[in-house]
């Protein structure tokens, strides 16, 4: 690929992506909703695991067809160099699905210490611990390579890394707009989780870290009862809140809360920390400029 042309054209694709983007999804989710009869006319409407497993699965199945074309036609590159090759990667995604897992152990443990939360009952539902994996798995893959692998991705053709994380982050909060129960918090919260995922890819531009995290967190956020960004899901542990507020992060889950800007901000500074160590940073820019780079 033209690097040259690549930078100006960075921003143009993303920009000529969104319309096909909205259109061929939106036909892929009709489509699944009409062969399992699933009213998504209202989006809370969709009140079952399956359900939104369903929506998610075929809206994927057009933003991967999508993707293919506009990679191999308008970008002229290779799939993989999205972010998914694997060598020596296998480590990232481990780390990433134990962060999810503490973050979530913690923020139930800490709320119910302060009695933010009171456990009412366990549920176990093998079939909805499946369906919701299934689920969350689409959910991460789905919002991963579209945010951090073809638009961050592209925006770090037209600006430099930090701005390009910033502005793909805003966007991530943004097209969670629709979500129930959204607050400022919400929106802060989702702003600071685009740039959590982001950060590795802007060093490694690689996905598997992100893809992890992303899973893990929304998967043990609903494990633990926890609503996963305003949506109510099946959940292992059920428990009460003794008031909604900033603190338990109330209708829309952990990711409404106060703890979950401090546990972010605290993870954002360890990640840069590590990405920014002299020799590293070295290394990890000269492997992706390396993948950045590679022609078809």
């Amino acid at each position: 690929m033209d690097n040259i042309n690549s930078q100006i054209n960075g921003w143009k694709r993303i920009l000529s992506f969104i319309l096909p983007f909205i259109f061929v999804t939106g036909i892929f989710q009709l489509t699944g909703a009409a062969i399992f009869d699933v009213n998504i006319t209202d989006i809370n409407c969709l009140k079952t695991t399956f359900q939104h497993f369903i929506i998610n699965f075929f809206g994927l199945t057009g933003l991967l067809l999508l993707l293919w074309f506009f990679i191999k036609f308008v970008d002229k590159e290779k799939f993989i160099n999205l972010g998914f090759h694997l060598k020596n990667k296998s480590k990232h995604f481990y780390i990433g699905i134990l962060l999810g897992f503490f973050i979530m152990g913690f923020a139930y443990l800490l709320l119910s210490q302060l009695d933010e939360i009171i456990y009412v009952k366990t549920v176990f539902r093998i079939k909805e611990i499946i369906l919701s994996i299934g689920l969350f798995i689409i959910v991460a893959i789905n919002e991963e390579v579209l945010i951090r692998g073809y638009v961050l991705r592209n925006l770090m053709y037209s600006f430099n890394k930090y701005t390009a994380l910033i502005i793909s982050s805003i966007l991530f909060s943004v097209i969670h707009g629709f979500n129930p129960n959204m607050s400022w918090l919400s929106y802060l919260n989702l702003f600071l989780a685009g740039i959590l995922l982001g950060i590795s890819y802007i060093y490694t531009k690689n996905l598997w870290f992100p893809i992890a995290l992303h899973f893990s967190w929304n998967f043990f956020q609903t494990l633990f009862g926890f609503n996963v960004s305003g949506q109510n899901l099946y959940s292992l542990i059920e428990f009460k809140m003794t008031k909604y507020n900033g603190l338990n992060g109330g209708t829309f889950g952990f990711e409404g809360s106060f703890f979950c800007i401090i546990i972010q901000l605290i993870i954002i500074t360890i990640l840069l920390i590590y990405y920014n160590k002299p020799l590293l940073s070295e290394v990890t820019d000269f492997e992706a400029t390396n993948v950045f780079t590679s022609k078809k």
